[in-house]
């Protein structure tokens, strides 16, 4: 049944089940969207939907493992099925393991990969085509500080992945621009989530943001409101671009 909720655009933040994706989804609810938090780990997404709307008719959690592309089809079945349509992806699921570069398996490399990038690559493949056809879309992809400096603090397969990332948005910018999609990345640097906190030693915390020229690691909520931002309809002639949120660690 098709929940009727004029006005109200609608999204999928891919990870939303916590950290960034988490924070990601609040923002785009709290600015009127309707959001479904797509996640492998299901009870996390629906956790996080509930938090938003317990009633669920405007959040919703989804079980969604970005490495398959039929289960980003069935999130856009279901989104459409309950809201008629949606307008906004959000790639953002990530796998990080930091691991010295000689360390790394076959294996590990496979499954950082397969995350990261395939997950982007088939999100932005299944709502980029849906989005065409209707005229109008935003995708934003989740890069990293990682992809543009090599990663100081994150494995090489993260770094890589997340470098891959700005290279494949700016393609899915340039191939579905005429239908009225645009595609944009995010790279944010480090940032004050409840995961960072569980696994750098204060120590180490404090002398990252003694590196950092601003002189404090980056608030989450930021990136959501900058999400908002790219997923506006008004955002028509910002497309293939990647926006820095690190500090000043990167500059171009």
């Amino acid at each position: 049944m098709i929940v009727e909720l004029e006005h109200r655009r609608v999204a999928l933040v891919t990870g939303g089940g916590a950290g960034l994706g988490a924070a990601i989804a609040t923002s785009l609810h709290a600015a009127g969207y309707c959001v479904a938090a797509g996640d492998i780990d299901g009870v996390a997404a629906r956790r996080l939907a509930a938090t938003l709307d317990p009633d669920g008719q405007t959040a919703i959690g989804l079980d969604l493992d970005v490495r398959a592309k039929p289960a980003f089809i069935d999130a856009l079945a279901q989104m459409r099925a309950r809201w008629g349509g949606v307008q906004v992806l959000v790639n953002n699921a990530a796998l990080t393991i930091a691991r010295p570069v000689l360390d790394i398996s076959a294996e590990e490399f496979d499954d950082v990969i397969a995350v990261n990038l395939r997950g982007t690559f088939f999100g932005c493949q299944v709502f980029g085509g849906y989005f065409r056809d209707q005229g109008h879309g935003r995708i934003v992809n989740m890069a990293s500080l990682a992809g543009q400096n090599g990663g100081t603090a994150t494995g090489v397969h993260y770094a890589a992945s997340k470098g891959a990332i700005i290279t494949l948005t700016k393609v899915f910018a340039r191939d579905l621009a005429a239908g009225g999609v645009t595609v944009n990345c995010i790279a944010p640097g480090p940032l004050d989530l409840p995961m960072v906190h569980r696994t750098v030693p204060p120590e180490r915390l404090a002398e990252l943001r003694r590196l950092i020229p601003v002189g404090d690691i980056g608030d989450a909520a930021f990136i959501g409101s900058l999400v908002v931002q790219l997923a506006s309809p008004q955002a028509a002639f910002a497309t293939g671009a990647t926006w820095d949120v690190n500090g000043g660690l990167f500059m171009r």
